[in-house]
């Protein structure tokens, strides 16, 4: 609940960015896992999640605007 209640704080613009900064992140990491593989493979599930907690908030944004 952390998370979401962090997300509901940012503005429009921020919570863009940050989609944007851990999608590459998503993507890098899954290029390094494949060629040396993670201490932490759980990483590559919370990065997933934490790009689906600022989508949903978006869309709840977008939502609410109508």
């Amino acid at each position: 609940m952390k998370k979401n209640q962090e997300y509901k704080e940012l503005s429009d613009k921020d919570l863009r960015e940050r989609l944007e900064a851990e999608q590459l992140d998503l993507i890098q990491t899954k290029i390094y896992h494949s060629t040396t593989p993670l201490d932490n493979s759980g990483s590559i599930r919370e990065k997933r999640r934490n790009i689906a907690r600022i989508q949903t908030e978006l869309r709840a944004r977008e939502l609410k605007k109508d």
